[in-house]
């Protein structure tokens, strides 16, 4: 690892502080280095407040070092007003001479004119720097961006008999199939992503409030597929507590501040028509939780980025079967006695 890379490589570690706060924006993380030394350092951590780069900036106690030093970033600088003023503007006012980006931005009100004003301006830019890496940071960015819709997990638990769940149950509550700390696990990642989706039969039959309770962060904004209808009105995800998208054939309610009604086909592709509703949302991405039907749909239409698969240490017998998916790419760890499973569909 060469000097630039080892820079850039803590811009990474300093934008995933973060995650599931920065939505819209991507996470960046920036460092400024002064005759091989750290001066300052930030990072992005909520949409309409400062950028890395300024973060970064402030943070260094003699700005007259800045004349003289190197601002690495992960992503590239801004060079448009949004909630906030262009990042490069801050550069070149500062007159920092070395700029260091790991990737382009994709954003097309970005996509490389940042780097064209700070060469104008007379930096020294260097692009390319731990490429892959950092557009692994921000697969979900980069997915919203350049797909046009949003990253997409699958999240699944089943038995070791290959069931999701029982065919019959005697309340209207989950049936635990992971321990404690799978379940956890998964309120950390729902605080990571902006959505979580669900179809009726969840609803219906476990009445959950789609939240982070066991985790501390936010809720993520929920997407309920009802087609017919059929979800009782006292059911928590009518709490208006939280923004939630409810996608069906025909609308049976009217929009309140945070209940939000869609419509779409769904004898049409309806994985394709959703995701379209969701970019329309600005949601950059979804981790997928609902029962079989659900996530099969999603698998069918080959539109998923991850699947994360829990087996439990129980066995069910008589069930609902979980759905069917060749995973590639896989990655195994253990939890307690938890079994994890995290697959990349590259396709």
């Amino acid at each position: 690892m060469n000097i630039q890379e080892k820079y850039i490589a803590r811009c990474i570690e300093l934008a995933k502080n973060g995650l599931g706060t920065t939505y819209p924006n991507p996470m960046v993380g920036s460092v400024i280095v002064h005759n091989g030394k750290i001066i300052g350092e930030g990072w992005h951590k909520k949409s309409g407040e400062p950028h890395a780069e300024v973060n970064a900036i402030n943070s260094v106690k003699d700005k007259s070092l800045l004349k003289e030093s190197t601002i690495y970033v992960s992503l590239e600088p801004c060079s448009h007003f949004g909630k906030t003023p262009p990042c490069c503007d801050l550069i070149i006012k500062n007159a920092i001479p070395n700029v260091v980006i790991g990737t382009v931005d994709p954003n097309i009100k970005v996509a490389g004119n940042g780097i064209k004003k700070l060469i104008a301006a007379g930096a020294n830019v260097s692009v390319g720097v731990l490429e892959a890496e950092c557009n692994e940071l921000n697969k979900r960015f980069f997915t919203f961006h350049q797909k046009k819709r949003p990253y997409i997990i699958l999240k699944w638990a089943e038995s070791q008999d290959g069931f999701i769940a029982p065919l019959t149950k005697s309340e209207q509550k989950p049936v635990w199939i992971t321990n404690e700390f799978s379940r956890q696990l998964v309120h950390k990642w729902r605080s990571e992503e902006q959505a979580i989706l669900v179809g009726t039969n969840t609803v219906i039959d476990d009445n959950p409030k789609l939240d982070v309770r066991d985790w501390t962060g936010n809720n993520p904004t929920r997407i309920v597929l009802d087609p017919k209808n059929r979800i009782p009105k006292d059911c928590a995800i009518f709490d208006n507590q939280v923004k939630t998208i409810i996608i069906s054939n025909a609308i049976s309610s009217s929009n309140k501040e945070n209940t939000i009604f869609e419509v779409i086909d769904f004898e049409q592709n309806p994985a394709q028509q959703i995701l379209r509703i969701l970019y329309q949302h600005q949601i950059q991405s979804v981790i997928i939780e609902g029962g079989r039907q659900t996530l099969q749909t999603f698998i069918d239409e080959n539109l998923w980025d991850e699947a994360r698969l829990f087996i439990g240490n129980n066995y069910i017998e008589n069930g609902i079967k979980a759905p069917i998916i060749a995973l590639k790419n896989n990655k195994k760890e253990t939890i307690d006695n938890d079994e994890l499973i995290i697959a990349r569909n590259h396709d």
